[in-house]
């Protein structure tokens, strides 16, 4: 027996010394990667934070004015070289700054007599801008609009290596408690939650019905929202506390790149999608802590919009984390399939090819459901595939959409950009001498560019945006 415990020994070593070599070399590996910038490294010690004694709009604004003075003095002044793509180079094309508004900043629209309000969340690493589309479009219906800069956003990346999702989440609350004050208790209150946004969203609804003293919301509109994200997101925060260790700074970005987006971070913290675990993770508890067997009741009537294929987030993680839970009280999700057209489906993968059976076949379910898919595997043109809530029969109806000519799928941060974008769109603008970003044609040799093939090649705008954005109008329209 003793020979058997030298060779336990022996393996627990090896083992041991085996995971050693692959953290060893995964952490020299993390620290190989481009050096860390000005917008990687500066702290901004203004930012608003949960517990904060900031409790209005105005006070909230007057943290966001220092923390964009901060971004000037600690990141702006200290680039020294000037490239019309580096977005804290002053002046620059990706500068937002250089533009007649910066949309990285939280705004509201006021109308004259506001028949609602509108609250806009947008997503993590984005900003205000992802949602001023469909801002500019419910303000012409008579409401009123708030887009909210959640803390951390907005200015560098550095702004998410130490947020939470508990100051994301203090900046809704105050935000829903201003605008419910500014059009009182009769009005609809309304929130618009893209990815992350939409998250804090679903969050606020069931801090409410868990009995947190907090403004009603009455419809819901959730585009792409983050209710279920990659394990991974969690697994690598390890790296968060190795970063604090002198020379290993680098740890805590899981992706280090060039800040060439006026509106959207390319550098990816750590914390950040460990924040998003988080919160998805507080989602799930809820949900399963309130729901008792009929669905949860009282939940903000809702609509979701969901590509079926997503890199970030899943339709099948909505669906059983979210709308499962939901009561049967109007509330509806929106699916759009990738385009099966014949010539394109002999590249896509095999689970591509079979996702949609589970969402459009199947028992009764408490939500209405619409597919958008092609019409035939010989067309482009688009149907909508639609059930009841409570009902196993499903209606085809045309609907004038066409796939556009080389588009596969949608993405994650496509859904709510309209075609017309300047831009993410479809077509550059008319002025050349703006920023461009809708369809990179770059063509060379692989390897020799700081960015992937499958960056350049991500859709980045919604071509079904008019169907989205009327649905919406539906929607709130809606008794």
């Amino acid at each position: 027996m003793r020979w058997l415990k030298h060779v336990g020994g022996f393996l627990c070593a090896a083992v041991i010394g085996v995971l050693a070599s692959v953290v060893g070399g995964y952490i020299v590996y993390l620290n190989g990667r481009p050096d860390l910038r000005p917008w990687h490294a500066a702290r901004f010690q203004s930012e608003f934070r949960a517990g904060s004694p900031a409790k209005t709009l105005s006070e909230y604004l007057a943290i966001e004015d220092a923390v964009f003075r901060d971004l000037r003095t600690k990141v702006y002044d200290r680039v020294e070289e000037r490239r019309k793509l580096n977005r804290y180079s002053a002046g620059s094309l990706s500068d937002p700054t250089a533009y007649p508004k910066d949309w990285n900043r939280t705004f509201e629209l006021v109308p004259t007599a506001p028949k609602g309000a509108v609250l806009l969340l947008h997503g993590l690493s984005g900003s205000p801008y992802s949602l001023r589309a469909i801002g500019e479009r419910v303000l012409a219906e008579g409401y009123r609009v708030l887009g909210l800069r959640l803390p951390g956003h907005g200015t560098a990346p550095c702004g998410l290596v130490d947020a939470t999702w508990e100051d994301w989440a203090a900046a809704v609350r105050l935000a829903t408690r201003h605008l419910r004050s500014a059009v009182g208790p009769e009005r609809p209150l309304v929130v618009v939650g893209y990815s992350n946004g939409g998250a804090l969203a679903v969050e606020h609804e069931l801090a409410r019905l868990g009995g947190e003293d907090l403004p009603r919301i009455d419809r819901l509109v959730l585009i792409s929202p983050a209710i279920g994200v990659s394990p991974a997101a969690a697994a690598a925060v390890w790296q968060s506390r190795l970063a604090r260790l002198p020379g290993m700074e680098k740890l805590a970005w899981n992706s280090i790149g060039p800040e060439y987006d006026p509106y959207k971070y390319v550098s990816f913290a750590v914390n950040a999608g460990d924040q998003a675990h988080r919160l998805t993770g507080v989602i799930a508890t809820r949900f399963a802590a309130i729901d008792e067997g009929e669905g949860v009741k009282g939940f903000a009537r809702t609509i979701a919009f969901q590509s079926l294929i997503d890199a970030t987030i899943t339709a099948r993680s909505l669906v059983e984390v979210m709308f499962s839970r939901l009561a049967n009280e109007g509330h509806a999700l929106v699916v759009y399939d990738i385009n099966r057209e014949a010539e394109v489906g002999l590249l896509l993968t095999p689970y591509a090819e079979n996702a949609p059976d589970w969402f459009v076949s199947g028992p009764p379910r408490r939500f209405a459901t619409t597919l958008l898919a092609n019409a035939n595997p010989d067309s482009r043109e688009l149907v909508a595939i639609s059930r009841s809530a409570g009902s196993s029969e499903a209606v085809r109806e045309t609907t004038g959409l066409v796939w556009p000519v080389a588009i596969f799928s949608l993405s994650h941060v496509a859904l709510p950009f309209s075609p017309e974008d300047p831009l993410y769109g479809a077509k550059p603008p008319a002025n050349r001498r703006t920023l461009y970003l809708g369809q990179a044609a770059l063509r060379g040799e692989r390897g020799l560019l700081t960015l992937g093939a499958a960056d350049l090649m991500r859709l980045r705008h919604n071509p079904f945006y008019a169907y989205e954005e009327r649905r919406v109008l539906e929607f709130l329209a809606a008794r």
